[in-house]
């Protein structure tokens, strides 16, 4: 089980843990929701949960619970811009499509 994440994406959560004055890091998992069933969740974590898978990359430590990992196992998070478009992007080789509006994905 591996997830990963982009120097742009550590950077960016670096500067967002920094600018609310600290924070372990950033918790990635998923949630039930949109037309397509998946949609992608994060927050910041200030105390680790009991049963949490972490990975560490560049810096930044991410968690996930154990109910996320298998839809999001070898997923890379990103971040960029896009014309006038910036955000997290996720390369989840389990998603199978996601919606229209880019809001959820299924596995």
């Amino acid at each position: 089980m591996s997830i990963s994440l982009t120097q742009p994406a550590a950077e960016h959560i670096q500067r967002h843990l920094q600018k609310r004055g600290g924070g372990l890091g950033l918790r990635l998992g998923v949630r039930l929701t949109g037309c397509s069933g998946l949609a992608y969740k994060l927050d910041f974590v200030d105390e680790a949960v009991a049963g949490d898978q972490l990975f560490e990359e560049h810096g930044v430590k991410l968690f996930v619970d154990p109910k996320s990992l298998p839809f999001i196992d070898g997923t890379r998070l990103d971040y960029g811009r896009d014309g006038l478009n910036e955000g997290f992007k996720f390369i989840n080789p389990n998603e199978k499509a996601s919606c229209g509006c880019g809001e959820s994905f299924t596995v």
